[in-house]
């Protein structure tokens, strides 16, 4: 299998200022489904850090009190730890803006001071659009002498409160404040992956890459700046020690490393013209989609990605789209909901008038019916690439913030059948079909999968066995509970009224556009 037919070339990548290769041979990846197993191999795999090695990592939020395991450590004392035993400890957080508005400027910047106070160093970082954020979500550790040990996370899943949920879905039992339908304890469905081999490497240099841009950190102007030096934050970053080796190949796993980054003044140094490698990847891999396209996200919103399905599903008359998606936004209010609501509506819509019967969305809840938040980032397109990251699919994510994803492709080809689904001569990958099943066996609550393989099999099973749980609420949940967690999704078309003033202030502030004016008016990435 040619990775040049899935994979973005250096020339497609379309940023000439980065130093991040194609792509990155022989690594080994393992997926973390739900935040409760990430943050207890990050415990493990910090713990085993020791002096002079390096902890580097960006987030969108981090709450230096949430636990990591039931019985701890938190967040601040596992990357404190690390830096009194001498461990390089490094981070970037966004700057983000007040928690008056329901945002997190005060956690971040707590967590930064807890872990300078233990020898590391956090910058709040704003060197975004405006209305923008830094989204990635990365951890990366290298064992200086011993490469072979280094590993690096990556994914969807911030350093935050609500996230340590697991496969039961009843939450995290440090919640943060979301739409009253979640409950107290908001269900929270995620994925993070771990990774090793010379992808390690490639994600150092992500993250070194913004470390040291020339653009200053604060770019809200004066009055933040002012008080910013007030609050003696840390405007300067320090120097880095020297990049270790890449570990070596360890694996079957070729990885692209994909980002986002906007075209902005002043611009990165490392991205002049922004970077759109995230849509530039999922475009072309989705382009070569024959038989079915698995994504789980928090958002699917925005015509211009909503379009890529929909043309591919009128191109290919055998291409299914399963779609899994948060039941409700995270917000509830008159001015903050409908925005969020007709983003995805729009979507929706559009890809089901170009395959009605071919387009399956879905929502989640957990056995007790409370609905589970998906907040995962994962697309894997005919059994053979699979992509895991902090982007979303929408505008905002593909040309405005910041993003970083990872898209995997297999050696080990998988001969369960059907060996091809897509007919193409690729052959199904085991990676990405496992990856797809795991997810699968969760939302259907099934041990064994072997009728999921086949993608016109798993349709089937998917759609009856949504369809049974929908039926046994809207007919009053008498008897038992079907097997099952998927409801078929339900959108609902806004009133002219609300759409007046909704579909403008989600264009602007909910989904803005990040790309240069020349590519807006062609129409690309």
């Amino acid at each position: 299998m040619p990775l040049e037919d899935w994979f973005l070339s250096a020339d497609e990548r379309g940023n000439p200022d980065s130093r991040i290769p194609a792509w990155c041979p022989a690594n080994a990846v393992e997926p973390l489904i739900h935040g409760s197993a990430y943050f207890d191999r990050l415990v493990t795999e910090v713990e085993a850090l020791g002096d002079g090695d390096h902890l580097f990592f960006t987030d969108w939020r981090g709450d230096p009190d949430e636990k990591m395991r039931d019985g701890g450590p938190t967040v601040a004392a596992l990357f404190a730890a690390a830096a009194r035993r001498g461990v390089v400890v490094k981070g970037l957080l966004w700057r983000s803006h007040l928690d008056k508005l329901a945002y997190s400027e005060e956690e971040n910047r707590s967590l930064g001071e807890d872990i300078a106070a233990a020898g590391g160093e956090v910058l709040l970082d704003q060197r975004v659009r405006r209305g923008g954020s830094h989204h990635q979500k990365l951890v990366v550790l290298r064992h200086i002498g011993a490469p072979a040990r280094d590993v690096a996370f990556a994914g969807g899943i911030d350093l935050c409160h609500s996230r340590r949920d697991d496969a039961n879905h009843r939450g995290d039992r440090q919640p943060i404040a979301m739409a009253s339908a979640y409950g107290e304890n908001p269900p929270w469905h995620d994925v993070q992956l771990m990774l090793r081999g010379p992808v390690v490497g490639a994600l150092d240099l992500s993250f070194r890459e913004r470390w040291t841009d020339r653009v200053p950190l604060d770019q809200h102007g004066p009055v933040a700046t002012a008080l910013d030096k007030l609050r003696h934050a840390d405007l300067h970053a320090d120097r880095l020690p020297p990049r270790p080796p890449d570990p070596p190949e360890c694996g079957p796993h070729d990885i692209q490393v994909l980002r986002t980054y906007p075209a902005m003044r002043p611009p990165y140094g490392f991205a002049r013209l922004g970077e759109r490698s995230v849509a530039r990847g999922y475009t072309k891999a989705i382009k070569r989609a024959r038989r079915l396209i698995y994504l789980e996200d928090q958002y699917l919103w925005s015509t211009e990605v909503a379009r890529l399905f929909a043309d591919a599903l009128n191109d290919n008359p055998e291409l299914h789209l399963v779609a899994v998606v948060p039941r409700h936004p995270d917000v509830d209010g008159r001015f903050a909901l409908p925005p969020n609501q007709v983003g995805r509506e729009q979507a929706i819509e559009l890809c089901r008038r170009a395959a009605p019967e071919r387009v399956h969305v879905f929502d989640v809840e957990n056995r007790e019916g409370t609905p589970v938040y998906v907040h995962a980032k994962v697309c894997v397109v005919d059994d053979v690439w699979a992509s895991t990251g902090s982007d979303n699919f929408n505008r905002r994510s593909w040309t405005h913030d910041s993003e970083l994803s990872c898209a995997v492709l297999d050696r080990t080809a998988d001969d369960r059948a059907p060996a091809d689904p897509a007919g193409l001569g690729d052959g199904a990958r085991t990676y990405a079909r496992d990856l797809r099943l795991a997810l699968l066996r969760e939302h259907l609550d099934r041990a064994d999968d072997t009728d999921l393989v086949d993608p016109a099999a798993a349709l089937r099973v998917i759609d009856e066995t949504a369809e049974a749980v929908r039926e046994w609420h809207d007919g009053g949940e008498r008897g038992p509970r079907p097997p099952g967690r998927l409801v078929p999704h339900r959108t609902t078309r806004l009133p002219w009224y609300q759409r007046f003033w909704a579909v403008p202030a989600y264009r602007l502030i909910y989904d803005p556009d990040g790309r240069p004016w020349r590519e807006r008016r062609a129409g690309g990435w």
